[in-house]
């Protein structure tokens, strides 16, 4: 055991010892000397994924070169990917398909909803959303035109009011990517169907570390990734939801051979494929599916309850521990305040945020930063003990009150921040 978790209080030690999940850690490749709060960006390696990558590599390509397709079914890997999947997101089987990435995605979604809703123009989005998800929609409206899409950013808590029968989409973010708050999926699907809209749900944040309900909550579609919370490697597939009841009429504008009934028949004329395989377009990536397929492998047996009520701990312990050093009441918290209402993470703005990340990394506890001013902490329960969150806290002490992160090494802005 390292000298820094020795050091934690034996209260602290005690919450690991008495952590139902503590023995999924052990799933995981993680450096010895690294605590690990950034997997809410880039998931652990998990060791499945690791000795089913290989062999996909030795064995399955090395061996059996394109017959593989057939002898490993690689053709099905992306069904069978998404049926691993669509139990943490609390959806029936056939709704979930893995594919693409989470921004070809949404424009494949959006183009669909607009499709399903003629004559409706509006498309309502959080102001604050991610990036990604306000240039696609972006540019889905430039591609098509102010008479065909009307997009209209807003606050998430304005936008019931600003429903009316002009909307065709509402595109939110399940956790607000900055500070953490989780939207209510329920209420807003539901004052979005009321004016006759459909739901667009981005679960980058959430699919592997919250409890979700997508088809109690009536959801229309979702995005997800593979990379984060699901721990499917750098660059992972992404995964869309589509419910049930709209793949029968549903669209998808990038009407790619994958996504066609007869893939191997070569019809010059796209007939989609039945229910959510039609959002499928290329090839898929299979080296890269199948690490996905194997980490999502580890949640077998998991309850997802249980998995959030840790997250929720683990938060809850480092706002305790933050609070309780001096030192440290320089750093605002940018999150919501109760557990519940925030995702697996905590935010904290601090005009060195950038500096103080690199000054932890040197330190072997790894975070991450979001500009302008955010330190973002993530917790992946699956992985994490109680005992990194003290070595985080006591080290983030060290690191402000010494001053350390002002040190020149720590100003230089990498690519990726």
């Amino acid at each position: 055991m390292a000298p820094e978790v020795q050091a934690c209080p034996a209260s602290v030690l005690a919450m690991d010892r008495d952590d139902p999940l503590a023995e999924y850690r052990l799933a995981f490749e993680l450096p010895a000397e690294v605590a690990y709060f950034d997997g809410n960006s880039l998931g652990a390696l998990p060791r499945v994924a690791l000795e089913r990558v290989s062999r996909a590599v030795e064995l399955e390509w090395g061996q059996s070169l394109v017959g593989g397709w057939n002898e490993h079914d690689w053709i099905g890997l992306a069904q069978a990917t998404g049926e691993k999947i669509a139990p943490l997101l609390g959806a029936d089987a056939g709704q979930v398909l893995v594919t693409d990435s989470i921004s070809v995605n949404l424009f494949k979604l959006i183009c669909a909803a607009l499709q399903m809703r003629p004559g409706r123009t509006r498309i309502l989005t959080d102001a604050l959303n991610f990036p990604t998800d306000q240039y696609i929609v972006q540019g889905v409206a430039e591609l098509l035109g102010p008479t065909r899409v009307d997009l209209e950013p807003l606050p998430v808590g304005e936008i019931p009011a600003a429903l009316d029968e002009t909307e065709a989409l509402v595109m939110l973010s399940h956790v607000d990517y900055r500070s953490g708050q989780v939207h209510d999926m329920r209420t807003l699907t539901a004052a979005a169907h009321a004016s006759g809209a459909l739901v667009l749900w981005d679960l980058a944040h959430s699919a592997g570390a919250l409890q979700l309900t997508l088809d109690d909550d009536q959801v229309d579609l979702a995005v997800g990734c593979g990379y984060k919370f699901l721990n499917g490697g750098p660059g992972a597939p992404a995964f869309v939801y589509v419910a049930t009841r709209h793949q029968a009429q549903v669209q998808q504008p990038l009407q790619g051979w994958m996504g066609h009934a007869q893939p191997f028949a070569f019809d010059a004329s796209y007939r989609p494929a039945p229910g959510v395989q039609r959002f499928a377009s290329g090839t898929p990536p299979i080296l890269s599916l199948t690490a996905l397929h194997a980490a999502v492998q580890v949640f077998d047996g998991v309850d997802m309850q249980q998995l959030r009520k840790k997250s929720m701990a683990l938060g809850a312990l480092c706002q305790q521990l933050i609070q309780a050093r001096d030192s440290l009441q320089t750093l605002t918290l940018a999150s919501p305040l109760e557990p519940a209402a925030r995702g697996s993470q905590l935010s904290y703005r601090h005009p060195a945020a950038y500096e103080i990340c690199q000054a932890l990394t040197g330190q072997g506890v790894v975070a991450d930063f979001r500009t302008p001013d955010i330190l973002r902490i993530g917790f992946a329960p699956l992985y994490l003990r109680f005992a990194d969150v003290w070595r985080l806290v006591d080290t983030l002490d060290r690191v402000v009150s010494a001053g350390e992160y002002l040190n020149p090494e720590f100003k230089a802005r990498q690519r990726v921040t």
